[in-house]
């Protein structure tokens, strides 16, 4: 029972509240930045102030808060120092999310110092498949906003 608390849960609940103030302020500036009229007309026709923000406000800044959330999802892909104290640091694939484990970041991070040849490549590689996955995640918001 009990244990370090080295786990993908705990990682995951970490990275969840440290993408949080970048996911809220890019959002609040988006809801912010929209014509005052927006709401102003929303108000007019009857709306009260959540049913305003809710059908009217949210659904303009839309792409604005979509940025935010793959900013903070990027943000947490590309942590290390945070993720290294709190993932348990593991090269084993792991059974359960309570299990510790290694992301491809961190392993850049702790590897990169020492490796050489064949090894250096293979971390390099590894650098690729990050920047594919953030390219398909900013293919895919860039697809989800434009399809309205």
């Amino acid at each position: 029972m009990g244990g370090p608390g080295l786990s993908i849960l705990s990682g995951s609940i970490i990275l969840g509240i440290m993408i949080l103030p970048t996911v809220i302020t890019i959002s609040e500036v988006a809801i912010l930045a929209l014509p005052s009229f927006y709401k102003d007309g929303a108000l007019a026709l009857g709306l009260n102030r959540w049913q305003a923000i809710w059908s009217v406000q949210i659904p303009a800044a839309k792409s604005g808060i979509v940025a935010a959330i793959i900013l903070g999802i990027g943000r947490a892909i590309g942590e290390t120092m945070a993720v290294i104290m709190i993932l348990g640091n593991a090269v084993a694939i792991p059974q359960s999310i309570l299990d510790p484990v290694r992301t491809l970041t961190t392993n850049i991070g702790i590897e990169m110092g020492y490796a050489a040849d064949e090894h250096r490549q293979a971390l390099f590689a590894t650098g690729i498949v990050l920047f594919v996955i953030i390219m398909i995640l900013n293919s895919t918001a860039q697809y989800v906003t434009r399809k309205k």
